[in-house]
């Protein structure tokens, strides 16, 4: 899935890195060991786990606002959650599985990127990005990713696995403790590394978990689940009846030029994705946004977006345009901005409501698994 946009001249921590990193969280790339991850407990199970330390089950609730609330990182720093009980989160959970191996800010709007270590050594993404009175995080799903999207950074180098649920909260924390005290984020979008609906109960469970009590209060009408589009899953994230939004990411209007570009249609086909999609905004009343990463001289002509206007004329969708970002070894340049603004034209014309995404850290590396394939290149 692609987010940012790429280049570098930045605020960096490079590896090795300090006793602790930015936020004060002592380093942990060894392996777990006995513990396990926090927030790989939804709030239910934390009672659960409470309830069994002889507590209260409202403790939970306590030790979640500590943790998102009130930002801290060590539990000795839970004050109000009895000594015994503190003692055996310490034994028995980390708060962080991961560090922080490189931090890349954006000098032109403030864009936020980190390059996450984890406990296995592996490495993911993750973005905040400040606009107005929103604060928008992007989160990764997986290690890398398999759906092989010809002009995506992510897949590169494969898929290695899924992200754990607190693996996918982390990135959370870790973002939120780069707000000020007064700061808040206000939005999520699931865009980042990996596909998100091949990863789809772990990333349930982390959602939940952030609109719960004690987590964010996230309205799910505030989340956005990116996919490249694998219908069964589609239909299974409907059920959930859950108000997410959902952006399917086309980027080609027919069948030939997709299975080309997103190399997974081949199997699927433009028209199943399609009905799917129609399937959803059906069940959750929400629209479906289509993202449309769009590539010089190779989905870009007046020909692809008449052919977009007719696919989705009588829909009810929104369509994102996402000029292409550079990446190196991928053959794949940036759109002439005449070529965007003709391509707007078009469709809008045949009746689609079209929004050109605006480029976010354009001075960093901050399309999708850029910065992870330099971390991997330069080992």
């Amino acid at each position: 899935m692609t987010c940012l946009k790429v280049k570098t001249k930045t605020t960096m921590t490079t590896e090795p890195n300090p006793p602790l990193t930015l936020h004060g969280i002592p380093e942990a790339d060894a392996p777990l060991g006995d513990r396990r991850l926090l927030n790989d407990l939804t709030r239910r199970e934390l009672e659960a786990w409470c309830v069994a330390q002889g507590a209260q089950k409202f403790r939970a609730d306590q030790i979640r606002r500590w943790l998102y609330g009130k930002r801290v990182n060590d539990f000795e720093a839970m004050t109000d959650v009895p000594a015994p009980l503190r003692r055996e989160l310490a034994a028995q959970f980390v708060m962080f599985s991961s560090r922080i191996a490189r931090r890349q800010t954006s000098q032109l709007d403030g864009t936020e990127k980190l390059l996450l270590r984890l406990h296995d050594g592996e490495h993911i993404e993750c973005v905040l990005m400040k606009e107005d009175d929103r604060r928008t995080i992007c989160l990764s799903t997986q290690v890398g990713c398999a759906m092989g999207c010809v002009f995506c950074a992510s897949g590169l180098q494969g898929f290695t696995r899924n992200l754990s649920t607190g693996e996918i909260l982390e990135q959370v924390l870790h973002l939120d403790r780069l707000l000020s005290p007064l700061e808040r984020i206000t939005n999520v979008v699931v865009m980042g590394m990996g596909e998100p609906l091949a990863n789809l109960p772990n990333l349930l469970r982390a959602l939940e978990s952030l609109e719960e009590k004690g987590g964010l209060g996230m309205s799910t009408r505030r989340v956005t689940i990116s996919t490249v589009g694998l219908p069964e899953k589609i239909r299974e994230l409907a059920r959930v009846d859950k108000s997410y939004n959902l952006a399917v990411s086309l980027h080609a209007p027919n069948e030939t030029l997709r299975s080309e570009l997103v190399p997974m249609n081949a199997k699927v086909g433009l028209d199943r994705v399609l009905e799917a999609a129609d399937e959803y905004f059906e069940l959750t009343g929400r629209r479906v946004t289509y993202e449309y990463c769009v590539l010089r001289d190779r989905n870009d002509s007046s020909a692809e977006a008449r052919q977009l206007a007719t696919l989705l004329r009588g829909r009810n969708a929104h369509v994102n345009l996402i000029p292409m970002n550079s990446v190196s070894g991928l053959p794949y340049s940036d759109p002439f901005a005449e070529r965007v603004r003709e391509f707007v034209q078009i469709l809008e014309q045949g009746g689609v409501t079209t929004t050109v995404r605006k480029r976010k850290g354009a001075d960093i590396d901050a399309a999708c698994g850029q910065l992870r394939l330099r971390a991997q290149a330069e080992a």
